[in-house]
C-alpha cells in the first residue's frame, strides 16, 4: 500500500463511519497506536477500538467530510467536517463540526492520531443548561457574535 492509498483508505473509513465499521477501523492502527482529542488520551489499538465501539453506541449517523488532506513522508493533517446525530445533542438535530486531525504512519498503519476540534461546539454547547451558559459566555467573550 503506497503512502497515498494509506491517507486515502483512512479518509474513507472515516467516511463511511458507523456502528459496523470496528474491523475496518482497527486495520487502520498499529497495536501501540496513540490516539489523543480534546476530551480523551488513548493508548493502544484494542482500547480505542472500545472507544469507538462505545462512542457509536447511541450515534444515529456519523460520517466525516473531509475537506483537505496532505501527506509528507509519516506525517500526515486531514481537515474534516464531522456530520454527527445524537439523540442526546441538539435534542437529535444533525451537528456539522469542523476539525482536523494529526496522523503519524508507520508503514501503512497509523501510530499516533491526534485530533483537535472545538469540544464546546461538539458537546458542551448542545447540553440542556450548560449548553446556554457556554453560548452567553461565548457571547461574553466576543461580542460581534450576534452580528454573524
Amino acid at each position: 500500500m503506497s503512502q497515498d492509498t494509506a491517507l486515502a483508505t483512512f479518509c474513507h473509513v472515516f467516511d463511511k463511519l458507523d456502528k459496523r465499521c470496528t474491523e475496518p477501523l482497527k486495520n487502520l492502527y498499529t497495536d501501540d497506536v496513540a490516539f489523543t482529542d480534546p476530551l480523551h488520551h488513548i493508548e493502544g489499538r484494542e482500547v480505542l477500538m472500545r472507544y469507538y465501539s462505545d462512542m457509536l453506541a447511541n450515534v444515529q449517523a456519523c460520517r466525516f467530510e473531509v475537506t483537505h488532506r496532505q501527506r509528507e513522508g509519516d506525517d500526515a493533517f486531514v481537515a474534516w467536517t464531522l456530520h454527527l446525530t445524537h439523540p442526546r445533542l441538539a435534542r437529535g438535530r444533525p451537528l456539522r463540526i469542523a476539525g482536523c486531525s494529526q496522523l503519524t504512519f508507520r508503514g501503512e498503519r497509523v501510530c499516533r492520531h491526534r485530533d483537535y476540534f472545538d469540544a464546546g461546539a461538539m458537546l458542551y454547547e448542545h447540553l440542556p443548561l450548560l449548553g446556554a451558559v457556554i453560548r452567553w459566555l461565548k457571547r461574553r467573550v466576543d461580542p460581534a457574535s450576534h452580528l454573524r
